[in-house]
């Protein structure tokens, strides 16, 4: 039986930007988990939650378990969100050794703060009873080999960035990786291999940038957004990218809650998120807020939003990105 509700509950979820098409699979479990807690009483908040919970502890996506390793291959740093439109907000951000980041995000909100990092997180993960938990995976190992060889092979790593600059701003404990095979071919991507110059080879769609997240419509008109990344591969020790920032990677209020997925340093100069809600609050289309969002980028830039608003849900993206929508039946 539909429950008889002022507004239509519905829950949408994506996998990331970047990511295949066949995870819909765990999209669609994940919204369907969603829909389950605003079944059960939930509201939006903890359905947006038990959303991302569940893209987290399935493998296949950049977040939780399944987070992407950085340049040193051991550490894994992970951000998260929430938000909502009654006034929820907690983020984290280079949190590592958590199963479920995104819990330690709602944790948050109970807080003082809005934002905890590093070893702040850490601590305060311990202290709600967060175990510790090794989400490096088979799959993150073999991606950042990858990486790996494309800095080898001089191929482009980050739209927008020079293979070189992650070398020249090394910041882990130990060495760098194969620093002079990687050194060596920083100026392959502007030679044929001849020695003699050429054309550099085509730029690759960023790996490992993707975000996961959700953004619900409970039945009483209130919205929530989640967010969760395991981060940006190649990147620095302490990177954070659009995924806990406000405005930014996510956004929540009385009109829709939006989730972005992407290239952080390219999505936080436009504080997409906060962007597209002011397009929807001031009457634009749902569709043609989406459509305009993604325009703002170069194609080369992987972007995708999601949103849900008083009577209208949708995605776009300028990638494959996975996503899921589940709502009441009417």
């Amino acid at each position: 039986m539909a429950l008889q509700t002022p507004f239509q509950p519905c829950v949408l979820v994506h996998g990331g930007a970047g990511s295949p098409l066949a995870y819909r699979d765990g999209c669609i479990a994940a919204a369907e988990q969603g829909l389950n807690a605003l079944r059960a009483g939930g509201d939006a908040l903890a359905a947006a939650v038990a959303a991302v919970v569940m893209l987290e502890d399935d493998p296949r996506f950049n977040a939780g378990t399944g987070s992407a390793l950085r340049m040193d291959g051991r550490t894994i740093e992970m951000d998260a969100a929430v938000m909502d439109s009654l006034g929820a907000l907690g983020a984290v951000a280079c949190l590592q050794r958590v199963r479920n980041p995104v819990l330690v995000a709602k944790a948050v909100t109970h807080t003082p703060h809005w934002l905890l990092c590093g070893s702040g997180a850490q601590r305060f993960a311990h202290d709600i009873g967060a175990a510790e938990h090794d989400v490096a995976t088979p799959q993150a190992r073999a991606r950042h080999e990858e990486m790996l060889q494309q800095l080898r092979h001089g191929e482009p790593v980050r739209h927008g960035s020079d293979n070189a600059d992650f070398l020249d701003y090394w910041n882990f404990a130990m060495p760098p990786p194969s620093l002079h095979d990687a050194a060596a071919v920083a100026g392959a991507a502007a030679t044929d291999g001849s020695g003699q110059g050429g054309t550099a080879p085509p730029t690759r769609r960023d790996a490992a940038c993707d975000t996961v997240g959700a953004v619900v419509r409970d039945g009483a008109g209130h919205f929530a957004v989640a967010g969760s990344t395991g981060g940006a591969t190649p990147s620095l020790l302490g990177r954070v990218g659009d995924t806990p920032i406000i405005g930014a990677g996510f956004y929540a209020g009385p009109q829709a809650a939006i989730a972005v997925t992407g290239i952080g340093e390219q999505i936080v100069r436009h504080l997409l998120a906060r962007t597209v809600y002011d397009w929807l609050a001031g009457g634009m289309p749902l569709a043609l807020a989406l459509e305009r969002a993604v325009a703002l980028f170069d194609p080369a830039v992987a972007i995708g939003v999601i949103a849900v608003s008083r009577d209208d849900s949708g995605s776009r993206s300028n990638n494959p990105m996975p996503t899921a929508l589940a709502c009441y039946a009417e």
